[in-house]
C-alpha cells in the first residue's frame, strides 16, 4: 500500500501569530516556487495554541495546501480544567492534526502512557488524526535494546482505541535537539518494530496504512537517507521547522534524490 509521506513541522514554544502568518505565507510560496508536489508530500505545521486561528484563517482564505495541527490537546471534552484545550476546540478550527505523547510532555509535564492513549481516543474522538509520539532514552535503550520501548509505548495506547487512522512519529528522547540524528537504520529498526506491533494489534491492513514518521534533528540533509527506508512514512521536525528555506528543503526530498 502506498503511504504518502508526512513532513510536520513541530513549532513547539516559538513563533507569535504575526510570526506564525508570515511563516506559513512564506513556507507556500517557497514551495510553490520550488514547484513543489502536494500530490505526493503532505506538508503540515503545528504551530502554538495561540497561532491557530490565523493559521487556520490564512489557510482556509488563500487555500494553500499546507495542513496544520495543534501540539497538545486534553483528554477531556471540557470542564474545570485550566490551560487545557479540548478536542472539540480544535475540530472547530478545522485542525487535522494533534501531537499527543511527545516526549517533552512526558518528561516535563508527567504524562504517562495511559495519558496518552486517553489523549489518542480524545483526538479520534472529535476527528482529529493523533501523531502519537513514542520512543526510548539513551539509558533505556542501552539497557532494553532497539525496539522495545517504543513499542511497548505504543501498545498502551493500540490497546485503548478502535483502530482509526493515527499518525505515528518514533523520536529517539537521546536525538531530539542534540543535532545527533539515529542513522537511517536505526529509524528503519524501529519504525518496523512499530509497524509490526500495529500488525498484532490491529491487523496488517492497519498496520500497511498506517504512517510512521522519525523525528531527532532531522534535517534536509540527512531525511533523504530516512525517506528511502521502507518503513519510515515521513518526519516529525523540530527546530528545522522554524527555518523556512530548511523546511522547504526537507519537504522537497524527491526533488533530490529521485525518490
Amino acid at each position: 500500500m502506498s503511504r504518502t509521506p508526512l513532513i510536520a513541522g513541530n513549532w513547539k514554544m516559538n513563533l507569535d501569530h504575526l510570526q506564525a502568518i508570515a511563516t506559513v505565507q512564506k513556507l507556500a510560496w517557497t514551495l510553490k516556487d520550488a514547484r513543489h508536489n502536494f500530490d505526493d508530500v503532505e506538508v503540515a505545521v503545528f504551530p502554538p495554541f495561540t497561532d491557530l486561528r490565523s493559521v487556520q484563517t490564512l489557510i482556509s482564505a488563500d487555500k494553500l495546501p499546507i495542513r496544520f495541527g495543534a501540539q497538545d490537546l486534553s483528554q477531556y471534552d471540557s470542564g474545570a480544567y485550566t490551560g487545557d484545550v479540548s478536542g472539540a476546540f480544535l475540530a472547530a478550527l478545522d485542525a487535522q492534526y494533534v501531537i499527543v505523547g511527545h516526549s517533552e510532555r512526558r518528561t516535563m509535564h508527567g504524562e504517562t502512557d495511559e495519558v496518552v492513549a486517553a489523549k489518542t481516543a480524545a483526538a479520534i474522538k472529535h476527528g482529529l488524526v493523533p501523531v502519537v509520539c513514542v520512543g526510548e532514552t539513551g539509558e533505556q535503550r542501552e539497557e532494553r535494546g532497539a525496539g522495545v520501548v517504543a513499542v511497548e509505548q505504543l501498545q498502551v495506547v493500540l490497546d485503548a482505541v478502535q483502530p482509526a487512522e493515527i499518525v505515528v512519529a518514533y523520536e529517539p528522547v537521546w536525538a531530539i535537539g542534540s543535532g545527533q540524528a539515529a542513522t537511517a537504520e536505526q529509524a528503519q529498526e524501529e519504525c518496523a518494530a512499530i509497524r509490526r506491533g500495529i500488525a498484532a494489534a490491529w491487523g496488517d491492513e492497519a498496520a500497511a496504512a498506517t504512517r510512521v514518521l522519525y523525528g531527532g534533528s532531522v534535517k534536509s540533509g540527512n531525511i533523504a537517507g530516512f525517506l528511502r527506508e521502507p518503513d519510515v512514512d515521513g518526519a516529525l521536525v523540530g527546530g528545522a521547522s522554524l527555518d523556512v528555506q530548511e523546511f522547504a528543503a526537507i519537504a522537497r526530498f524527491r526533488q533530490h534524490v529521485g525518490l
